[in-house]
């Protein structure tokens, strides 16, 4: 039973940091001009908003779900955060960058913004909540702390996983591609993250209409 929960952790964490999504677009964005150590440190702030996102849907269930009056006011913030990279991203595509990563780069940017990003994702709310109907799949009806420890073990490791070959990706191919590419790059992240923000608001809006009914939506997006 571990083992299979251990793998199904797994698997769900990849689904979860592989989908296309706001981490995914500030990733590429950051690891075009910074390299490996740009892109990975999207990455691990990311990781740690997941962690502190699973902390609270591992530990309370209960707690989760009444946190859904949340959705909304951080879905705002999300949204408006999204526009400010989208601006940004648009904004660096204009500039004269070089794509040899400074000796003393700081990546603290790239941390923060990984880690807003995580925590400012409404779908976390939805995805959490929904880990109990992904237990009761493998026949754990009461689960315990070793079953949410299995899970959450599963899960970062897959998260820490993604994080390093996502960012060896990054920085395989796109840093690859010259300047002028990666300033196409930029501004197709900027288009990108325009797209998140204005889906993300407009799930919050159905939401809002529709409270009572289960808005299907991209609740893997990063």
């Amino acid at each position: 039973m571990s083992l299979s929960l251990l793998a199904m952790a797994f698997g769900l964490g990849l689904l979860l940091n592989a989908a296309p999504g706001p981490v995914f677009a500030e990733t590429v964005r950051r690891g075009v001009g910074g390299g490996f150590r740009a892109a990975l440190a999207v990455q691990v702030g990311s990781i740690a908003g997941d962690a502190a996102w699973a902390i609270v849907g591992l530990v309370s269930i209960g707690l989760l779900l009444q946190l859904d009056a949340l959705r909304v006011p951080i879905g705002v913030a999300g949204s408006i955060y999204l526009l400010w990279l989208a601006v940004d991203s648009w904004r660096s595509a204009e500039h004269e960058f070089s794509l040899a990563e400074p000796a003393d780069a700081d990546h603290r940017e790239g941390l923060v913004a990984g880690l807003l990003l995580s925590l400012m994702n409404p779908q976390h709310l939805a995805y959490w909540a929904a880990i109990g109907s992904a237990l009761g799949s493998l026949g754990v009806t009461r689960p315990t702390f070793a079953h949410y420890a299995v899970f959450f073990a599963g899960f970062l490791a897959s998260s820490v996983v993604w994080a390093f070959v996502m960012s060896a990706l990054v920085d395989r191919l796109f840093r690859r591609l010259g300047a002028r590419w990666a300033r196409l790059t930029y501004r197709a992240c900027a288009v990108a993250l325009l797209a998140l923000a204005i889906a993300m608001a407009r799930e919050l809006w159905v939401v809002r209409s529709a409270p009572a009914q289960t808005i299907p939506g991209t609740v893997g997006q990063r």
